[in-house]
């Protein structure tokens, strides 16, 4: 095993897989047909699948539930206690389990503590979630979300940092000389990634 799993720890024994350098904490449980990545960390008192995929390198803090509907690419961190649905209208006397909405979360997208993530929407690549925020709707890449519900507040960098637009509609982070173009709304990286 190249994993570790603590022995608090419960996981299905119907096809999981688990990747290399990935640790799972106390009081987790893995359920069926999951696939969970490489070098990957879930805190105590998680629970993943079923029918979920988890990319390679993603952090999951304490007390987070990644239930079917949901797809998590790589590099993605969730904070604590952060909230994930896959049903629009609950009803605990009503089966809904054909209605899961689909939700993704892209690679490098940041979701702080508390957050609510209502399903159905994309949270785009190297986003940032404010803490407590609840999020309705799609997030674009590289964007700042707090509040409820959750409204644009700006842009960050692929390393996280706030990006400030010149007349042109250019930014630079110069944490990591990456370079950014503001159009229609929406940030594209113009140079190389150098975290790939």
């Amino acid at each position: 095993m190249g994993f570790f799993i603590h022995e608090s720890s419960v996981i299905s024994d119907k096809n999981v897989e688990i990747g290399n350098g990935t640790k799972i904490w106390h009081f987790s449980h893995v359920m069926n047909d999951t696939t969970i990545g490489s070098d990957c960390s879930f805190g105590q008192n998680c629970v993943i699948g079923p029918n979920v995929t988890v990319g390679n390198r993603v952090k999951v803090q304490n007390n987070v539930s990644i239930y079917e509907g949901l797809s998590i690419e790589d590099d993605v961190f969730l904070g604590p206690s952060i909230v994930l649905t896959n049903v629009i209208n609950p009803r605990s006397f009503i089966i809904r389990k054909k209605e899961f909405k689909n939700t993704m979360i892209k690679r490098g997208a940041s979701i702080g503590a508390n957050a609510t993530i209502v399903c159905g929407v994309t949270i785009g690549a190297y986003s940032l979630i404010g803490a407590g925020a609840v999020i309705t709707k799609d997030v674009p890449d590289f964007a700042v979300v707090y509040g409820n519900p959750g409204k644009l507040k700006g842009f960050v960098s692929l390393a996280g940092n706030h990006l400030r637009f010149d007349s042109d509609n250019l930014a630079v982070d110069t944490s990591d000389n990456t370079r950014y173009q503001l159009l229609d709304g929406r940030v594209c990286l113009t140079s190389p990634n150098p975290y790939l």
